[in-house]
Parts: structure tokens; sequence; C-alpha cells
């Protein structure tokens, strides 16, 4: 696990190495154990290290036989000893033991073809000093991050914006279309992030760069297939335990120890109980509902290991915000995320490798709104002109009465309600509280490619597909890699496996969505290493108190400033967002997670933009 950077362009050589080292700084905490450097007459690249595998020889660049090729790589990669002896057959010799040598062997061998026999995590450059041409690929589910800026000839890359912001040609400048965005999907959803010219490789994609012109292809599309016959109910279960077990065993691949977090979800503890390591650890709230210690301890007793935990008190919690929206680069208004902050910190005082529970839900079918087809099918039975009037009724209704948000998320078919599993600010919202806006900009059209793309598949699986493309990568696996690096840690997620999808891809909905929970196929197989408590336990997500702190007079005030400052007065209707807070705390609608998404982004803004914010990373 690394972090990568470089450019093509600017001037001679020496100043290419001074930018250079500004940029590998910026990343040093994705790798404190070392770094490197390649510099010719085009290309400047460089990379930070963190020590995961041939802890002795696994210095990047590292350089084809002849010299003519050159790798930088972020991740790991899990087949590599299947894949070193396939390529040592073929004639190839290797000067290391680590998996980038791979990579850049089997990139001299199958050309972009070796993307599809990557089993693992990463994001990588390959440059071609003969051809001139650069070569870049982000893995297929998204786990390790790739930022570029093409501008005036120049092409600059990173593991994180912050590195690519030490360019000294490229001048910072709000996309104001990712912040309207944002508001609805509470994180950077399009391909230009929030700095204006600067892009995300999307995941399974590749990109070429030669002579100024960049060529940027899809390899890998999570497409579902759900096939009743495939296997019979009992034969999926196995092969579903075996699948996870396996994966769980490459992800153990390490010359250091791999522990592994915990929670009391069925998804991180069937990890866990399957990984065979001696430490966990959990963090949680001093508040009954948002502490899952209690049964992480249980289940770490259980299999031998040892657990740390602790409590994060809110002064903490708030006291980190700011650093933690450094760390993102960009903002991202889950909760959850600084939750895993602080999770991440613990694991890091005591290992350098955690495996995590990521992915299960997408891919089996977890999240409880994948069951809301099932419970609105009789009700959107009825005409479509009469559940509108209905909707528009019940969203006339002030207050928390029960039953209607059935009928308002009921008067909207699935394109309109499902954009990924948040949906904050509807695009009317929005126009309430920005002081601009722009046309025809509904959320929903960034989604409307990808559900024609699975208009065939039932509706559960449609939002598994969007939730795929959008949440998966722009919420769950950010924050994944952006908490566990900003502690020189890495984050490992097994459900992520290459081996485990051909699996998930086939079950149909019948094994995945029950009256009673999610995921009911994948919780049997879980049954076989857990009690039934910890593998049907209903989904907590990871539970953050801030529907209450808001309420608080503390919290309550210091939202308020940052609601009524020059930042928010840039871009927001301020007496719109003030409301907002009020109407919250006087407990006439929970609006937490609308305010959580404005104050998110105005911390952000303050850090990289007006200098208002200043965490301590900075």
């Amino acid at each position: 696990m690394c972090g990568i950077c470089g450019f093509i362009g600017r001037g001679e050589r020496e100043q290419r190495g001074a930018v250079l080292e500004n940029m590998k700084e910026k990343i040093r905490h994705r790798g404190p154990d070392g770094e490197g450097t390649y510099i010719d007459d085009t290309i400047a690249m460089g990379f930070r290290r963190l020590a995961i595998i041939d802890l002795q020889g696994g210095d990047q660049p590292i350089f084809s036989e002849d010299r003519h090729l050159v790798i930088t790589f972020n991740g790991e990669i899990y087949n590599y000893r299947e894949l070193r002896e396939e390529l040592r057959g073929m004639g190839y010799v290797f000067q290391t033991a680590s998996d980038t040598e791979v990579i850049l062997h089997g990139y001299e061998a199958f050309g972009k073809g070796i993307l599809d026999r990557l089993r693992g995590m990463f994001a990588f450059v390959i440059w071609d000093a003969r051809e001139r041409e650069l070569f870049a690929a982000r893995d297929m589910f998204g786990i390790k991050p790739f930022y570029y800026l093409a501008q005036d000839g120049a092409f600059v890359y990173g593991s994180e914006i912050k590195s690519i912001l030490e360019y000294p040609d490229y001048t910072p400048a709000v996309n104001t279309a990712a912040l309207e965005q944002y508001l609805s999907y509470q994180y950077s959803v399009l391909p230009e992030t929030f700095f204006k010219g600067i892009f995300k490789l999307a995941p399974g994609h590749w990109l070429r760069w030669k002579d100024g012109e960049i060529t940027v292809r899809r390899y890998f599309d999570p497409l579902f297939v759900p096939d009743e016959k495939a296997r019979t109910h009992e034969e999926l279960v196995d092969a579903i335990d075996r699948a996870v077990r396996s994966s769980v065993q490459y992800h153990m691949v390490s010359d250091v120890e791999v522990a592994s977090l915990l929670s009391s979800g069925v998804d991180s503890s069937y990890v866990t109980a399957l990984f065979g390591g001696g430490r966990t650890f959990t963090v949680g709230f001093d508040y009954e509902k948002y502490n899952e210690i209690p049964y992480a301890q249980a289940l770490s007793e259980r299999i031998g290991a040892v657990n740390t935990s602790r409590i994060i008190t809110s002064e903490e919690y708030w006291q980190a915000l700011p650093s933690i929206q450094y760390y993102m680069d960009e903002p991202l208004a889950d909760p959850a995320a600084n939750a895993l902050y602080f999770v991440d910190r613990e694991a890091a005082s005591q290992v350098k490798v955690v495996l995590s529970g990521e992915g299960a839900d997408e891919l089996f079918g977890g999240y409880p709104i994948y069951h809301e087809p099932f419970s609105l099918r009789g009700y959107q039975k009825l005409p479509g002109g009469l559940r509108k009037a209905l909707g528009k009724a019940a969203s006339a209704v002030p207050g928390h009465v029960k039953g209607m948000g059935f009928l308002k998320r009921g008067a909207k078919d699935l394109q309109e309600r499902f954009i990924g599993n948040a949906y904050i600010f509807t695009e009317a919202q929005r126009r309430e509280i920005l002081r601009s806006a722009s046309e025809d900009s509904g959320p929903e059209r960034l989604t409307a490619p990808y559900y024609a793309k699975v208009s065939h598949l039932d509706e559960t699986t449609q939002m598994q597909y969007i939730d795929m493309n959008f949440w998966l990568i722009g919420d769950i696996l950010l924050k994944a890699d952006k908490m566990s690096m900003a502690h020189s840690l890495e984050s490992r997620v097994p459900f992520l496996d290459r081996e485990v999808w051909e699996i998930a891809r086939t079950i149909p909905t019948s094994e995945k969505i029950s009256p009673e929970n999610t995921k009911t196929a994948f919780r049997e197989a879980a049954h076989r290493c857990l009690t039934d408590a910890q593998a049907e336990k209903k989904k907590l997500g990871f539970p953050v108190p801030i529907r209450i702190w808001l309420k608080e007079d503390k919290y309550y005030g210091i939202v308020k400033e940052r609601f009524t400052s020059e930042d928010a007065e840039r871009f927001f209707r301020t007496d719109a967002l003030v409301k907002l807070l009020d109407d919250h705390r006087s407990g006439k609608e929970d609006y937490s997670r609308h305010i959580w998404t404005v104050y998110t982004f105005l911390l952000w803004y303050g850090i990289y933009f007006s200098g208002a914010v200043s965490p301590d990373a900075a």
C-alpha cells in the first residue's frame, strides 16, 4: 500500500524534481516507510511506500529488464505468487519478490489484458520510455483512488488530489456543478472533482497518454446476471462460503501482521471469524444504540482474538472534523467516515494492515432499502395519477406522521426515488438553499444511463447496480481508503474480490431478499461460523449520534456560526440554512443529514480555499 504521483511537462529536470518532491511530501501519510523517484526528459514519477510485501526488496519505481518500462503502484495483488510462476514459465526474470514487478512483467506479456488477471486492489502507472507512452489503470471496484489533471499539454496524476495541487501551473477553482450534485448524493459524484479540471479515473478503467492525447476505456462493468437455475439453494450457500473463505485467506497474504476491524454487523463479523488473526478493533459512542463494542468484544473472545475498543466522545469527534475533511480531499458527508477515522487510528497504533467488511451489502443485497420494491409492490398497482396525488398530500403533512414516507416514496417510480443509499436534498430543496443553481440538473440525470443498461432486471438488482457505480465508489470505498491512509494503515476488503464477485453476480433476488431480512443466502453462509444472533443481526451501518448532537447548544452554535459565515454567504442563502438548523432543533423535522451535508462542505471549503478552517493535518 503506497501513494503515487507524477507529471508530464514543466521545465528543466531540476525544476521538475523540486515539484515532484513537494507532491510526494503531501502524501507522506500514505507511505512513511520509504520513497522513490524516476525522472527523464518527459516524465517525473514519485512514490511513497508503506512496506507490506517484500519488505527489503519492494522499493519502487521498478524497471523492466531492459529498463524501458518503469512502474509505480498503489495497492496489493493477492494472486501475485501464482502470476509470478506463470510469468517465470514464460521466461521473465524477477529481481524482487514484490507484487509490483508481477504487474510490470504481466503488462509486458499481456498488455492491458493483465487487468483481467489481477486479483486485488490497485492504481498504477507504467511509463514506456521507448514509446513515450503512459498507461494507468484502476482496479475493477475502485478500492484504490487515481486522480488526474490534463492542462496546457501537461498531464498530472496522484493517489490524492492534494499532491496534484502542488503542481505550480494549476490554479484551484471550485467546481460548482460538483456542489449541486453533492447536496443530493452527499459525496462527490461527477467525473470532474470539486477542483475544476481535476478528474477521477473511474473504477474498472484504464487510461493511456501519448503525444498529449488521452484515451480512457472501461475494461470491467459490474453487471449482475441473476440466475435462478445456476445452483440449488444449498449449492449457492456452499459457493458463497467457499468464495468468502478463499478470499479472506488470499487477503491475509502479507509480510506483516494482519488484524481486523469489527462492528456488530454480519459482514465484519464473518470476515473476523474466518481471518485467524489475533487482533480486532472497534469504536462506539456513549449512547446505547450507537455502541457496538459489546458485540465486538463477545465475538473476539469467542474466536480467541484480543479486541481493542474505545468510546469516542462528542468533543473529540467534532474536534477531528477539519482534519478528516483535509484527508478526504473532497467533501464527504457520511458521518460514519469520521467514526472510521477513529477506529483506523486505533488499529494503526498496533498494526499496519486490517481487514474490513465493505462491499458485502452491494454484492449480496444487504441494504434495507433493497427490500422497498417488495414493500411498495401492492401500493404501486394503483394508478400513477392517484399515487402522485397521495404523495403530494403526504408531503404537505408536517412532522413525523407514520406512513407518510411510504406514500411519498411510493408515488415515485424507482428512477425518481433511488439514486443510491443516500438521497439528501431534492433538486427543489437545492434551489431553496443555493444562491444559484443550474437548470435541469436533477440528480436522476446521472443515474439514468445506468438504469437504462439494467432495465431488464428486477428493481432490487437495478438498485444494486446503481450502488455499485455510485455509492460504493463515492462513499464506501473513498472513506475506507482515505481514513486508513490518513494513519498509514492498509485496509483490505475481502468481499470485493474477483472470485467472490463471480458468485455474487449470479445470485437471484429470491436468495437476497426475504420478508424478514436482506442478503439471506449470504447470512446462511455466515451461520457456519457465527451464532444465529450475529448472522441475522439487522444492519446498523456505522451509527453516529449527529441527530442528537445538533440539538445541543454547543454543537448547534458551532454549526450556526459556519452557516452564517462569509464562506456560506458565497454559496448559500444563509437564512434558509439557519431555518433548517432551527427546524431540526425544535423537532419539526429531522434535518440532521441535510445540515451535516452543508456543514461538511463548508469545512472542506474553509480548508482548501478560504483559509477559514485550519486542521492540524494541513
